[in-house]
């Protein structure tokens, strides 16, 4: 999509809301409050196997979102019949819901006193033309080259799960009836590449790789892509368990961004005031070790979770989560900032249907001084994790378990694959117990994190292996 034609898109978006809000205004009568979100976008994704199209799906969508409130009273509805007849019945449906919703104190839109002045956001560079102008036979092009590369790198790499490219591209439109008007664009392209290669007793093991960004010159050429999903697959053969024991654990960033995403769920206002955190009240006491200090920067120029301003019309702001292992702060939208007696943190984001409620944006566990190498030498006996599997937290008490893969380290060097095993520890000592912090930070995604190294975990196994 040319930027020509984008904001020529985005224009008649916000004409659009403008309709929608007049519309809402006129029928909802005294003291009525709306609020528009208007999305239009396309997508493209396609899968090559075996160097033969599997998939190709492109679709493009156009979407409407109303949040009305009167008298303490809130209802959302949205559309993606964007006629005259659709606007009309959605616009109803939204006045008719809000008379039969019950009222809750906390209820309103954000301080108009507190919106920005679109005119002056920041250009973060979200939008990249080159990617949406990516067509399918392109993108087989680019995945057929990936998983070609991978099928080169060495001939025990017998089969293939397949290579994707996708690729995402438009824009929105937000408009407020507290004064709030814009529009926002931006783009993300990724490709990934899933080999497999035989195993000893007929398994199968499967490795993959894949590079993402908002623009498509950021991303890594197919073949290099290729040729480490080749590597990360073939260091799976031969894995084993080990026997149940407590050692350090070191999680690559693939798997320390999970855990990050599990403290992101913790530090939702949302969740504080649900009671649904084991951090409720834990504001200005240690939660993690000195070494780890949490951001959430939607400011970052061409990173997937930025952006100029929140779901409510706030300007964004950098905010400090945890401080060198102090918590510091809870991310708020207006509702959740009321709930709690505080202010919002400008972390409101608005689904489709123009409902509102916290969320991070780039949430970033700070990268440390020392390499993945260094850390790993640095550990005479224990477990590298590069996988893990199922979902075993409990946000309210803290308890974790989850099933892992990766590689035991004997003497401070990568010593056998292993699979098959769980580790488990509350996640306050977890991240209280962290020693070490790589320097191999990626922002490939919103949620981010580099090498990480937990003193001890439980790590249960089977009872042989040879992890002595």
């Amino acid at each position: 999509m040319a930027p020509s034609t984008i904001d020529r898109e985005l224009d008649e978006l916000l004409s659009l809301g403008d309709a929608v809000l007049r519309m809402a205004l006129d029928r909802g009568g005294k003291g009525m409050i709306a609020e528009c979100v208007l999305r239009s976008g396309a997508e493209l994704s396609a899968k090559v196997r075996k160097g033969e199209p599997e998939l190709v799906e492109e679709a493009g969508t156009r979407s409407a979102g109303l949040r009305v409130i009167q008298d303490r009273r809130v209802a959302s509805t949205s559309t993606s019949d964007l006629t005259e007849a659709g606007i009309e019945r959605f616009v109803a449906d939204a006045i008719e819901l809000v008379g039969l919703s019950q009222e809750d104190a906390f209820a309103g839109p954000a301080d108009p006193a507190r919106l920005c002045d679109p005119s002056r956001a920041p250009d973060l560079q979200l939008y990249d033309p080159a990617g949406g102008a990516v067509d399918a036979a392109r993108a087989i092009v680019l995945a057929r080259e990936g998983e070609a590369a991978a099928f080169a790198f060495d001939p025990r790499i017998s089969n293939s799960e397949g290579a994707t490219f996708g690729r995402t591209a438009g824009g929105g439109a937000v408009v407020l009836s507290s004064g709030f008007r814009a529009t926002y664009k931006g783009s993300y392209q990724s490709l990934s590449v899933v080999p497999m290669a035989a195993d000893e007793g007929g398994k199968n093991r499967r490795g993959y790789h894949w590079t993402a960004s908002r623009h498509l010159a950021d991303l890594d050429p197919p073949g290099e892509v290729g040729r480490e999903a080749a590597r990360r697959t073939l260091r799976k053969l031969g894995a084993r368990t080990v026997p149940t024991c407590e050692v350090p654990v070191v999680f690559d960033p693939d798997a320390a961004r999970a855990l990050l995403g599990m403290l992101a769920g913790c530090v939702m206002g949302s969740s504080i005031w649900r009671k649904a955190s084991y951090l409720v009240g834990r504001e200005g006491t240690r939660v993690a070790s000195d070494l780890v200090s949490v951001i959430d920067d939607p400011l970052i120029p061409r990173a997937p979770g930025s952006r100029p301003f929140d779901g409510e019309g706030l300007a964004s702001r950098r905010n400090v989560v945890v401080e060198k292992g102090i918590l510091r702060t809870y991310l708020c939208d207006s509702y959740s900032a009321r709930k709690l007696g505080r202010e919002s943190t400008a972390s409101a984001s608005r689904g489709g249907g123009a409902g509102v409620g916290p969320s991070t944006s780039n949430f970033v566990l700070q990268p440390g001084s020392d390499s993945n190498d260094a850390i790993v030498r640095g550990t005479p006996r224990g477990l590298y994790v590069t996988e893990m599997m199922g979902f075993g937290f409990n946000a309210v008490t803290g308890d974790f378990s989850r099933g892992a893969a990766g590689f035991w380290i004997d003497n401070g060097a990568i010593a056998y694959p292993v699979s098959e095993v769980t580790v488990s520890l509350n996640v306050d000592l977890l991240w209280k117990s962290i020693d070490a912090v790589g320097s191999d930070l990626d922002l490939r995604t919103a949620t981010a994190a580099p090498t990480i190294r937990v003193a001890k975990m439980t790590v249960a196994g089977g009872s042989g292996g040879g992890a002595s």
